[in-house]
């Protein structure tokens, strides 16, 4: 350490930091040469206007020259005027920018400092400052004292800045204690905080590799990370090799700690079921929301189709040839016999399913459902799991629909206003783009339908499965299962003229997509991945506007398998923002780790908060970013509901931007044109229910960008493997004791 080098300055801006480790690369004002000096190392939590003192080396860089590395930092209060009115403009403390600040550092001078941190009710006398601004002033200058403990404390384990007030906010003045005496709980708290993190906290702190409290929290890491990839349970032997290679401990070890979970009512549930691929039965590990979750929700469809009362018994005894004549009289057109199946279904049992794909006359059927249920004065009520899918079913009913979360009025912490106590006032409970429906979320709402309603469900059963763990809308029309259902499988003759559609139904055959003579349907080839990532955003940003008039932040959707990578979404964002919203000096903008938030941003929640909004706000949300405050460190987003909803600079984390989305991030939206750069890098995720999900998404053109050799990788390779789910099993009445004389 005595070879250590100080270094002395004002940092005036941060010009790169990586959120995940907090390396940065920022500029410093030493006061000496009037130049700015290039710092690089870990920062986390120093803003621009703050004063340093930083302890590293000095290096020389090949391109960039000399530069300082940081070991470590502490914060110096600045000792000139111009160093506090920069320091307090600088967006540190929430309420005061750079008038306000010039106009405390007027009045107090080099006693500003003093004053808010002993005496701030005097900020009163500053001109423009009330009581209630004093107080905010004095609130946050207080937590960000608080935050920067926290910080420096957690300096040495490299946690971002976000994390560190995401702790701060959920435990304040316990945060060091937790964070040194119960990591672990961290990874269960603290939203963006997962094992991997917590466990390097852990390691700093003296935590033992082999402690069962560590061993434990890794099995429920796993079985949280196998739930992000979609399972709602993992086999016991696949979790416990999981966990031995997670967290390089004995297979012993692992055993014990599963057998303490699973004897733990909060722990794990530990259950024989089926083998998803149709095997031997298999001892199923889960968490518990997740199997409570499949026990209820596979009781309340049994219930729901065994209960006898019926809030629609008109439908019973109906003249269906009358019925369907007076409908075709007043929709003008006759139903196709499976279109007139389902509407029978739909009408007269009391949970049923209608799948198909594009251009099959689902919607029409919908519709036709709606209007003869609202006939006979039912109760009609129509969701859907996002906002863009809600909407486009009110348009095509003419009825209202809104999200599933906003049906249920979702409360902070999760819980439904409606459920099995308090259901909703519906005969006829019609939910579309069905396949998007996790298990936890399709739970909530089947528990919400009163006995004797009926529930419709409607979906695309061939598109990607939800975001969220399982696959209910495979799991209903399981074979052999409990809930009647009809597939629309006739294309009708309009839509036959549209590439689009036939190319999905192609795609969904196995056959490789038409991509000439067609006026909806291009192939640009590019069979190099970087050179198609930059040709899908000139497609995107520039030709497709100009040849078909399109706006491209709303109209124009680029679809990308892959979330990293030169043709991923990450990567891709970032150029089409360049193009389609640069910076401009009038245009307020807010630098978040790599990424940079403008006003005119499309972008997307990345998780589920139900703190956010009305009713929440969710995973896959999109919207624009309507304005910026750089003074109260917020930005406002209009989303596709037409909720304005809030963000503080620190919550940054939970928006990524949406002008190119992962395929699966797409479910349920449609678009007027896509761009899908199908490339060789994004091999392992090439298979058919992907490109025909993002076909599907079009309601007016596509455009593939790639290589050919990867579209047909796609066309050929059926999605490997199915989910671990045991819904369909508990469907027909299933249960782990079926299983103990075998």
């Amino acid at each position: 350490m005595s070879n250590m080098a100080v270094l002395e300055g004002v940092l005036e801006r941060i010009t790169y930091a990586n959120e995940e480790n907090g390396y940065t690369v920022a500029r410093v004002d030493t006061g000496r040469s009037g130049d700015l000096l290039t710092v690089v190392g870990s920062l986390l939590g120093a803003q621009p206007g703050e004063s340093l003192r930083m302890e590293g080396r000095w290096a020389s860089h090949s391109q960039y020259g000399k530069q300082f590395v940081v070991e470590n930092y502490t914060t110096v209060l600045p000792a000139t005027i111009q160093g506090i009115r920069r320091y307090l403009g600088s967006g540190l403390i929430k309420g005061i920018g750079p008038v306000m600040a010039d106009r405390i550092t007027t009045h107090f001078g080099l006693d500003t400092l003093d004053v808010i941190e002993q005496d701030p009710k005097r900020l009163i006398e500053v001109p423009g400052l009330g009581p209630k601004r004093t107080r905010r002033i004095a609130d946050a200058w207080e937590e960000q004292k608080a935050i920067k403990e926290v910080m420096i404390f957690l300096q040495s384990v490299g946690v971002s800045t976000s994390i560190a007030v995401r702790i701060y906010k959920k435990y304040e003045d316990a945060s060091i204690s937790v964070v040194k005496n119960q990591p672990y709980r961290l990874a269960a708290d603290v939203w963006g905080i997962g094992f991997l993190t917590a466990d390097k906290i852990a390691q700093a702190v003296g935590i033992p590799h082999d402690s069962p409290e560590r061993v434990r929290a890794g099995l429920q890491y796993a079985l949280s990370q196998s739930s992000d990839q979609g399972h709602c349970y993992l086999p016991e032997e696949r979790l416990i090799a999981d966990g031995v290679k997670l967290l390089q401990v004995d297979t012993g070890l692992v055993i014990d700690c599963l057998a303490e979970l699973a004897a733990d009512p909060e722990g794990v549930v530990r259950e024989k079921v089926p083998a998803a691929d149709g095997g031997d039965p298999v001892t199923a590990v889960y968490l518990v929301p997740f199997h409570r979750a499949e026990l209820s929700l596979a009781g309340q469809v049994r219930r729901l189709l065994g209960t006898p009362d019926d809030r629609m018994p008109a439908f019973q005894d109906v003249d269906w040839g009358k019925a369907l004549g007076w409908l075709a009289a007043r929709t003008g057109t006759t139903l196709a016999p499976e279109q007139e199946a389902a509407v029978r279904l739909a009408l007269t049992r009391k949970v049923a399913v209608l799948t198909g794909g594009p251009g099959c006359g689902k919607s029409f059927t919908v519709r036709s459902i709606v209007e003869l249920a609202r006939a006979k004065k039912a109760k009609v009520v129509l969701a859907a799991p996002t906002g863009r899918a809600a909407k486009r079913l009110a348009e095509l009913t003419g009825a209202e629909a809104s999200t599933v979360h906003r049906l249920l009025e979702l409360k902070p912490g999760g819980d439904a206003a409606y459920d099995k106590d308090r259901p909703l006032d519906a005969d006829l409970v019609v939910v579309d783009e069905a396949s998007m429906l996790d298990l936890l979320l399709a739970n909530k709402l089947v528990k919400a339908v009163a006995p004797g309603a009926h529930l419709l469900m409607v979906g695309d059963v061939d598109q990607l499965p939800s975001v969220g763990a399982g696959e209910v809308l495979r799991d209903l029309l399981a074979e052999g299962g409990p809930v009647p259902a009809v597939r629309l499988t006739r294309i009708f003759r309009q839509a036959q003229q549209s590439g689009v559609v036939t190319n999905a139904h192609r795609i969904n055959s196995g056959l490789p997509p038409v991509t000439q003579g067609l006026d909806d349907f291009f192939l640009f080839v590019e069979d190099e991945t970087e050179d198609a990532g930059k040709l899908a955003v000139d497609v995107a940003a520039r030709r497709l506007p100009a040849k078909f008039g399109l706006d491209p932040r709303r109209d124009i959707q680029v679809l990308t398998p892959m979330h990293r990578g030169p043709a991923g979404a990450g990567h891709l964002n970032g150029l089409l923002q360049q193009v389609i919203t640069p910076g401009r000096p009038e245009v307020p903008e807010k630098r978040f780790g790599g990424r940079v938030f403008r006003v005119g941003d499309k972008v997307t929640q990345i998780r589920n908060n139900y703190e956010k909004g009305e009713n929440g706000v969710f995973n896959g949300t999109v919207g624009v970013v309507t304005s910026l405050d750089a003074d109260e460190q917020r930005l406002t987003v209009r989303t596709d509901e037409d909720e304005e909803i809030g963000y503080d600079f620190d919550e940054l984390d939970e928006l990524a931007h949406a002008y190119a989305l992962t395929i699966h991030r797409s479910q349920g939206s449609e678009y007027p044109a896509v761009v899908v750069p199908v490339t060789n890098s994004a091999w392992m995720m090439l298979q058919r229910n992907l490109l025909y999900t993002a076909v599907t998404r079009a309601k007016r053109l596509v455009v593939l960008v790639g290589s050919r050799k990867a579209i047909g990788q796609a066309v050929r390779t059926v999605s490997a493997g199915r989910r671990c789910t045991a819904l369909d099993f508990r469907l027909r009445g299933g249960r782990s004791e079926d299983f103990a004389q075998k």
